[in-house]
């Protein structure tokens, strides 16, 4: 149980500083509530589910392949373009005040945090940093380690979405259409300037490969 919420407080930690996941969830729980920020961060977790079982597989060496990895820079600034354009386009649509029912899909949200984690800075940090210490706690005689290990950084994870939601359905109890439109466009810019950064680390590896 103390290596679980070790690793708990690990998974929340790591999940506080600001990113594309953070601003998506923040954006989407103040445009249609606490449960669509929520299923942002469930798609979020989805892709680091996948990820930790990929690790446990021994996936690791394969993922952090150039050839597999420098495509996912330029794959992933698609996707947070995509999204931050239709958070530009749409800042006023789709919104829904405190108290009224939401026109927007729970699966469109989630699809979101989908999109969001499957991009090179997610990837990279889950092989990377997580790689190390998944592997240092596997145990070919106690697997099960490895796995409550895995548990912890997710249920951390959680427990920050869950905390930051709550944050920000208080808030939008207090904000207009107006407030929530324009920080919807701020947060569609703030996506276009991580492309911006997937972009150049692209252009990087392909200078240092070539």
């Amino acid at each position: 149980m103390t290596l679980f919420f070790t690793y708990l407080v690990a998974g929340l930690i790591i999940a506080m500083p600001i990113g594309a996941m953070t601003v998506e969830m923040t954006k989407q729980g103040l445009k249609n509530g606490f449960m669509h920020g929520w299923a942002v961060g469930l798609g979020g977790m989805t892709i680091d589910f996948f990820l930790i079982i990929a690790l446990y597989l021994g996936l690791a060496s394969v993922l952090s392949l150039p050839i597999i990895q420098i495509p996912m820079w330029i794959i992933g600034a698609f996707f947070l373009v995509f999204l931050g354009y239709d958070s530009i386009k749409n800042a006023d649509h789709d919104i829904t005040l405190a108290g009224e029912k939401p026109n927007k899909s729970f699966f469109s949200s989630y699809r979101n945090g989908l999109l969001v984690a499957i991009s090179p800075g997610n990837l990279v940090f889950w092989i990377s940093v997580f790689g190390a210490v998944l592997s240092d706690s596997f145990d070919t005689t106690q697997p099960e380690k490895f796995l409550v290990v895995g548990a912890g950084i997710l249920a951390g994870i959680l427990l920050h979405d869950i905390g930051l939601l709550a944050i920000v359905a208080t808030t939008r109890k207090v904000m207009s259409r107006t407030m929530i439109k324009w920080i919807s466009t701020v947060a569609g810019l703030i996506l276009f300037g991580f492309a911006g950064y997937f972009v150049f680390e692209f252009v990087v590896d392909l200078i240092e490969i070539f």
